[in-house]
């Protein structure tokens, strides 16, 4: 009898760790794209075996070449993958947040941030105009030209911490979100120098009559004198890329929302009241809390997209929202639609309420 226990114990423990065994070799054939959220956050950035070629950086990259190529600037600007889009101070090149490497990295980028910035097509090649413009000041130092500070300004000009755009400035051209131009005059050259590259931008017929449009004349003379010309500065040196940061991916996530954490303030109650009801006759209707969260989404992209501030943002004061909505226990009493578009025009003007406060802070 004990044999035959003992024998019975012998197979259970051998099956056992014949499992553990085949668990853990299926676990390290599964890639890093196979992991769970919460696992993907403990791996190091360092540790993601990224490369711009092979990815769909790459054809990216190599269409903005082509742009440069065509209006005959021959510098092809080096790139890597870092934490965010920068082109650092007296470096002719081009860091891309790493997300944009693999479908799996924007999905996270996602749910955390609700936006991947440069996620489509069409903006990530807006963005890499911007930092190419970066790319030619500091290949040709262009900044250190007389007629460059009479256009744009000091290029020495302290990055400010904060800045309030003015929405109506006709001063600066509009190129990415945020009236970004009236930041620095580093940006307000970067900007210009986009809208000059993009193709088909017509840009004399949309800045006509504006003072903006002597800075793109400038620079369409400006791209002349260079063109065909090799660049002064030609360091290849990469900075702070991928292979170099330690920081796991919920470090990272971690700081970044911290750095778009903003305490909105409160007194939205009047604006709920006009959208939603408390009246106990609406007590059947849907609960004004559900249905912004089935509108969350929506809403935080076309509000950001119209101001400019980020989505992570403004979920803050929509969650917010949803949490007061609850507590005053609102009702929907009018079409959904109707109720979607105040609720994002009550967004709108709260976050230019802030936006004028100075909500626009400079990571540099």
């Amino acid at each position: 009898m004990t044999n035959f226990r003992d024998a019975v114990f012998l197979i259970m423990w051998i099956f056992k760790n014949q499992t553990r065994r085949e668990f853990k070799n299926v676990n390290r054939k599964l890639g890093w794209e196979d992991l769970g959220d919460e696992e993907l956050l403990e791996v190091r950035l360092c540790d993601l075996p990224l490369k711009i070629e092979g990815s769909v950086m790459e054809e990216r990259v190599n269409r903005l070449y082509g742009e440069l190529a065509e209006r005959g600037i021959r510098l092809k600007p080096h790139t890597w993958f870092a934490e965010e889009w920068f082109s650092p101070d007296g470096v002719p090149g081009i860091a891309i947040p790493f997300y944009l490497a693999h479908p799996r990295l924007m999905k996270l980028e996602r749910k955390k941030m609700h936006q991947v910035e440069g996620g489509t097509d069409t903006e990530c090649m807006r963005i890499l105009r911007h930092e190419a413009g970066h790319v030619l000041d500091n290949a040709f130092r262009l900044h250190y030209r007389r007629q460059w500070r009479e256009h744009f300004g000091s290029f020495t000009q302290p990055y400010p911490d904060s800045y309030k755009p003015k929405a109506s400035s006709r001063r600066h051209v509009l190129h990415l979100n945020a009236w970004y131009a009236q930041v620095h005059p580093a940006e307000d050259f970067a900007e210009t120098f986009a809208v000059w590259l993009t193709p088909r931008s017509r840009w004399r017929r949309r800045y006509q009559g504006w003072p903006a449009l002597r800075k793109l004349e400038y620079i369409e003379q400006l791209m002349a004198e260079i063109a065909e010309t090799a660049p002064k500065n030609r360091r290849r040196h990469r900075v702070e890329p991928l292979a170099e940061i330690k920081r796991t991916l919920r470090e990272h996530y971690q700081q970044k929302c911290q750095h778009y954490a903003f305490e909105w303030p409160t007194s939205y109650d009047r604006g709920l009241y006009r959208i939603f009801s408390s009246a106990p006759f609406h007590a059947a209707r849907p609960s004004a809390a559900a249905f912004l969260r089935t509108v969350n989404r929506e809403i935080c992209e076309g509000v950001s997209e119209w101001t400019g501030v980020h989505p992570y943002t403004i979920n803050q004061l929509l969650q917010d929202m949803i949490d007061r909505s609850r507590k005053l226990q609102l009702r929907v009493a009018i079409p959904e639609s109707q109720a979607k578009a105040k609720t994002m025009a009550l967004l709108k003007v709260q976050t230019m309420n802030v936006i004028q406060s100075g909500y626009f802070r400079i990571a540099v």
